[in-house]
């Protein structure tokens, strides 16, 4: 699965998900830009890609900033003479009952969730179209599919963005762009991990109710991603893929 000579966008490239899908696409041969809001993270992140042999280029960006952000992608699109893969994979999330959940927050995690992966679709289909191909993956939440007490602005902000992509998987799709979405449940990220240590026994009732009876690992979210982006998926557009250890196909049943 080689991405030798192809040009890739990740959007909250700097940790989690976002990071270990950056390092295996330069690792496969791809030049990745990241960008992420927190300068420290990111410049950590575009120096690990490097030591470790990758192409890397990292830019400081507010996704929620659409119009920086569309003016990122044309630029990179520009400079690189192509733009072969987009990843939207910066997120928010506000975690509240909705009487106390306010507009601002509900706000602030649709610019991010939805609003900025239209943006990035957007902006990588027009570079896409005119070029006769490419691929595109946006990141959404096992809460986008599934309702879980006081996420309503992330899940909603999140189906949207599933829907959306469904909407821009047709639209590309005579074109040669593909767009499909991962759909995580549980990943062990450095703050699911953080969270962990400091309530273990949540932390371990949640991973036991999934099916695997463990979180996932971004590496292996990364494969995902990184299947999804190759000429391996060459015939896969529309698609929301869980990656999720069964979580989203689980019935509930009570004790």
């Amino acid at each position: 699965m080689s991405f030798s000579g192809k040009v890739a966008i990740i959007t909250g490239g700097s940790d989690g998900i976002g990071l270990a899908t950056a390092s295996l696409l330069a690792a496969r041969g791809a030049t990745v830009i990241i960008c992420a809001r927190r300068a420290d993270k990111l410049e950590d992140a575009r120096a690990a890609i490097a030591a470790a042999g990758g192409t890397v280029e990292a830019i400081r960006l507010d996704v929620s900033d659409a119009d920086a952000f569309a003016a990122m992608v044309a630029d990179v699109a520009a400079r690189h003479g192509r733009l072969d893969m987009m990843v939207n994979n910066a997120m928010s999330v506000h975690y509240a009952p909705i009487v106390k959940l306010t507009l601002d927050q509900w706000r602030a995690d649709f610019a991010v969730n939805a609003e900025a992966a239209f943006i990035g679709t957007k902006a990588a289909m027009k570079v896409m179209l005119k070029a006769g191909g490419g691929s595109i993956v946006n990141i959404a939440s096992t809460c986008g599919i599934r309702a879980a007490p006081y996420l309503a602005s992330y899940s909603a902000s999140k189906a949207a963005m599933i829907q959306f992509s469904a909407v821009a998987a047709m639209e590309g799709a005579r074109a040669g762009v593909r767009v499909n979405v991962i759909v995580p449940g549980q990943v062990n990220t450095a703050a699911n991990e953080d969270y962990a240590r400091k309530n273990p026994d949540a932390a371990g009732a949640t991973a036991d109710a999934i099916p695997m009876g463990r979180g996932g690992k971004p590496d292996e979210l990364a494969e995902a991603i990184a299947f999804l982006l190759s000429d391996a998926a060459a015939y896969i557009t529309g698609v929301a893929l869980p990656v999720d250890g069964g979580k989203a196909a689980q019935m509930y049943l009570p004790g």
